[in-house]
């Protein structure tokens, strides 16, 4: 288990959707050993692998002291109730926006050895379910929000000590390099 750099808004893997698992094997239990430590020592309450440059759908989460990961979730609706809240994102250090989100969620996946998995969420675990499965779709929390909101929050991103407008992405070696995730090249963040 290695805590590993979180990729910040800009770098094109928080863009790009992520491909279904195919392999439920030592490198995809390895990958959610590092989305938990590097969730947990960011205190964040939840990662999903492209954040750490991973095109994978597979997510880890840490909400109201349960702990755990889905990989290729599905999710449905079991209602039309919606809760608005503050929301943020490891991608986007200390930026919070209220985000409208479901109240209640289902999410149908499976565990890290390929086991079928049910996780139902309310409240702040809906939240974080339907924010993790977002990045593994390529989008943002900030593309929930209605224009004046996103503009706000783009005002504060472009004034963040973390962002910087003029550095293109670089090139690093991906720590997952073998078998599932690829070629094991990728643009890192920030």
């Amino acid at each position: 288990m290695t805590v590993q750099p979180i990729r910040l808004f800009g770098d094109p893997v928080l863009r790009t959707p992520a491909d279904d698992v195919a392999d439920f094997d030592k490198e995809l239990r390895k990958l959610v050993k590092d989305l938990i430590e590097t969730m947990q020592d960011e205190g964040g309450a939840g990662l999903a692998a492209p954040q750490l440059g991973v095109g994978l759908r597979v997510f880890s989460f840490d909400v109201d002291d349960v702990v755990g990961h889905i990989v290729n979730p599905v999710l449905s609706f079991p209602d039309e109730e919606e809760q608005d809240g503050p929301e943020g994102c490891l991608s986007i250090p200390g930026i919070y926006v209220d985000t409208k989100r479901r109240q209640n969620v289902v999410a149908n996946g499976f565990n890290e050895f390929g086991d079928p998995v049910q996780l139902v969420g309310t409240g702040m675990m809906s939240r974080c379910v339907q924010h993790e499965t977002d990045h593994l779709d390529g989008v943002l929390f900030l593309d929930r929000l209605d224009s004046a909101a996103r503009k706000d929050a783009m005002r504060q991103i472009r004034t963040a000590d973390w962002y910087d407008a003029g550095k293109p992405p670089t090139i690093k070696e991906n720590p997952h390099s073998s078998g599932i995730f690829g070629s094991g090249l990728f643009s890192s963040g920030r």
